[in-house]
């Protein structure tokens, strides 16, 4: 089912300010959906594709990812807690788990998207990688982004999506090359950035010239400019989730068991 990269960074560091009745207590990636977080959806999806690594870049309450990791068979599991004799013991009654590596990266409180990648690097090791953020899903096909990837010989395919108006286009070429980002949509047809990316290792001199770059807004306009970035055009499922009404959506797609992203059942 998947394709040969093994491996997916997902940009977990942020503050969520526009759902701070969840995030005060907890970062926006752990705000769960179904009652689990959105995380976890993300890297179920991916591993449903054949992706099983994943490198989590973290800062904003990062702690809250490892917890819920380090006792994640506690999470998922029945189990039986016996205070009794003089040390409790714990016995998990099932195996269920994930055949999942995490690696979970402190990359700054306060650091830009591009500076959290820039951290991450040694943990890629030298091959090409997925990328997305830790607040938005979607069922784009990732065989066929690699794919598309591959074809591009560009640095950098990010995944084209069809906006809600909120959002800034992409302005793309008649074979499918992003050659400018615009603030605004100004037609029917335009396609935003949706954030499912395929990187190849040779991005990171990109990032390498300052410290504490934006992803969005000074790399992907530099690689543009270079003729560098590719789009993916994805007409399927995409939801971020920013607002509570975002949530409040995802929340009840999972409950009416019409969720486009549970491809792994």
């Amino acid at each position: 089912m998947g394709g040969k990269i093994k491996r997916a960074v997902i940009l977990a560091g942020g503050f969520g300010t526009r759902l701070a009745e969840e995030t005060d207590i907890k970062p926006k990636p752990m705000v769960e959906i179904g009652g689990k977080p959105i995380l976890w959806h993300i890297m179920k999806y991916y591993s449903s594709q054949g992706v099983y690594e994943f490198i989590i870049c973290g800062g904003y309450k990062v702690h809250k990812i490892k917890e819920f990791f380090a006792d994640y068979s506690l999470h998922v599991n029945n189990v039986t807690i016996d205070l009794s004799g003089s040390m409790p013991s714990v016995i998990i009654h099932e195996t269920t788990a994930e055949p999942w590596k995490i690696h979970i990266i402190d990359t700054g409180y306060s650091s830009q998207t591009g500076e959290r990648i820039r951290q991450i690097q040694r943990y890629v090791c030298g091959d090409s990688f997925f990328l997305t953020y830790g607040d938005g899903l979607s069922d784009v096909n990732l065989k066929e982004l690699e794919q598309a990837h591959n074809r591009s010989g560009k640095m950098v395919t990010l995944t084209a999506v069809e906006p809600p108006g909120r959002y800034g286009a992409l302005k793309l070429t008649n074979n499918d090359v992003v050659t400018s980002f615009q603030e605004k949509a100004d037609s029917q047809d335009a396609w935003i950035n949706g954030g499912f990316f395929v990187v190849s290792p040779s991005v990171f001199p990109f990032l390498q010239d300052r410290e504490n770059l934006s992803w969005e807004f000074d790399i992907l306009p530099l690689l543009a400019s270079n003729n560098q970035l590719s789009a993916f055009k994805h007409r399927g499922f995409w939801q971020p989730m920013d607002t509570l009404r975002d949530k409040h959506k995802l929340e009840s797609l999972w409950a009416d068991s019409c969720a486009p992203w549970r491809a792994w059942q």
